[in-house]
């Protein structure tokens, strides 16, 4: 039990999301600050109203902690590997090459924002395809406000069979049900959220006048990527399912470039890029871009070659907690805290990649004097102040979790829909969940079991709902301001995450409310 299910108490239990949304897109604060404005208010509202107590907040902390360092080691390991490659030269040659294929910002903005962000999806964690493709954008001509929109937007779709598969593994264990079962639905729904996706990219970059010259490659390339994870998702190979879509994006995408139409510049979008001197005169392009290529390579190599998964697998991470409850019983099980594979993390195969990059670019002369210094001075500058909003974020998420709010708040949403309109609220928690967490893997396990019995209650598709919230959540989770820090971090944004958020969310309920339709009519139809 927890307390009573009303409108006050649902309320009080949204009052920390209200103000972190508030904070960040009313007063256009940073995350540190509306994350530490938002925590304490998660912690007032969880000791004076929802019964908690020392032992469940230290619990709550403890575990927020774990969380969080799992999110800085990709945090910091990200921004290393960026710079290392930045004194290297290669975004500067990025920024170069690439107008080189196409001097079309449409396709400019799609082949970043859109399909390498899908395709990075596949194998990387939590803000990886932002952290690593928003710089690029921004050495292409773009804002670095745009480029955080563009790759967070370009992402909403990816991110349910992204992680091989890592968020739909856990709806799989939360519901019981196969994957068999839970594939058709979801790979159809995430396939709806697609073509926005990438219209939003288009738009976010080049304006609302770019959508007409943007609709027919995005309706192809999407249409291409969906049909490839459908296939991979519904015969057995749902952990490939954003990978293998990215990987044939990114081919049909790179045809694309060799028709007349999508070479020529868009003169409309486009920018003169100022004539200066070339401090990359004389070095390969494909040295030079050895660190991504590494990144692939060793993400590849980690996540699919078994022998080397286990071997890099054997030292974790974790804590193991005790139960806790709240004194109106609203109980937190006793169990494992974040594990955290110290080895075979996302983070540490970015900290490999750098390493070997910088020692390729030592070795060939593409680092100048003191490049050391001026990467360890930008990474820890930059990652101090993203790790403080990811703390503060992540920790009113564990109160919120542990203190019922969170549940009472999804609660509320099931409970108030009749059985005809409840899919087009599933989606809605879904994605409220992994706002509220920055991740759709813990939304599936924090609401799965919950809209699974609702779709019983209401007898609704299970299937069909459990896809609508794994689908919901993966627009949640790149609209989530853990994750919004996370792009800013690469960009120079630091501290202004307000104004992206703002940009973000209004954005990103375009794919939602298209989602939640979709969920409806297919019940509709069913």
């Amino acid at each position: 039990m927890t307390l009573s299910l009303s409108f006050f108490n649902w309320i009080l239990a949204l009052s920390p999301v209200l103000v972190v949304l508030i904070m960040m897109l009313g007063f256009r604060a940073g995350g540190a600050w509306a994350g530490g404005v938002g925590w304490l208010a998660a912690v007032l509202v969880a000791v004076l109203f929802f019964g908690a107590g020392f032992e469940l907040l230290a619990v709550a902390h403890v575990k927020a902690i774990l969380l969080s360092l799992d999110v800085f080691y990709i945090i910091w390991m990200a921004l290393l590997l960026f710079h290392v490659a930045n004194e290297a030269g290669a975004i500067r040659m990025i920024g170069r090459v690439l107008p080189q294929l196409t001097e079309d910002r449409v396709m400019q903005s799609l082949l970043i924002g859109w399909l390498m962000v899908t395709f990075i999806q596949g194998t990387g964690g939590f803000g990886v395809p932002v952290a690593v493709c928003a710089p690029i954008l921004v050495a292409i001509g773009f804002t670095p406000l745009q480029a955080v929109a563009m790759t967070s937007l370009g992402d909403t779709w990816a991110v349910t069979f992204g992680s091989l598969g890592a968020s739909f593994k856990a709806l799989i264990a939360v519901s019981g049900l196969t994957a068999d079962e839970l594939a058709h639905f979801t790979a159809i729904l995430l396939g709806v959220v697609s073509f926005p996706s990438g219209m939003l990219v288009a738009v976010i970059g080049n304006g609302w006048k770019s959508a007409k010259r943007a609709l027919l490659p995005v309706a192809g390339l999407s249409a291409v990527m969906v049909i490839a994870q459908y296939l991979l998702a519904t015969n057995g190979l749902w952990t490939l399912g954003t990978t293998g879509a990215g990987l044939a994006g990114l081919g049909v995408g790179l045809l694309l470039l060799r028709l007349p139409a999508y070479r020529n510049r868009n003169k409309q979008h486009s920018e003169p890029v100022p004539a200066e001197d070339n401090p990359d005169e004389g070095k390969s392009l494909w040295l030079v871009l050895i660190s991504y290529l590494l990144l692939v390579l060793l993400a590849f190599g980690v996540n699919l070659f078994q022998p080397a998964n286990a071997f890099l697998s054997q030292i974790k991470l974790s804590l193991d907690f005790p139960e806790v409850s709240t004194a109106f019983g609203w109980t937190t099980p006793a169990g494992p805290g974040q594990v955290i594979n110290v080895f075979g993390h996302p983070g540490a195969i970015l900290f490999y990649t750098s390493i070997i990059s910088y020692i390729i670019y030592r070795s060939v002369g593409y680092l100048e004097p003191g490049s050391l210094k001026r990467i360890f001075n930008k990474v820890t500058k930059a990652g101090v102040n993203s790790s403080l909003g990811i703390l503060a974020m992540v920790g009113l998420a564990t109160i919120m979790l542990h203190s019922g709010m969170t549940h009472l708040l999804a609660e509320g949403l099931s409970t108030s829909i009749g059985r005809d309109f409840y899919p087009l609220v599933a989606p809605v928690i879904g994605a409220l969940g992994a706002f509220i967490t920055g991740s759709n893997t813990n939304s599936n396990v924090l609401f799965g079991a919950l809209q699974q019995r609702s779709a019983e209650l209401l007898r609704l598709s299970v299937p069909l709902i459990l896809a609508a919230q794994t689908a919901g959540g993966s627009v949640g989770s790149v609209l989530a301001p853990a994750k919004v820090i996370v792009g800013c971090s690469t960009v120079g944004l630091t501290g202004e995450e307000g104004g992206v958020m703002s940009k973000i969310i209004g954005y990103g309920l375009i794919p939602l409310a298209i989602l939640a339709l979709a969920a409806w009519i297919i019940h509709l139809l069913g």
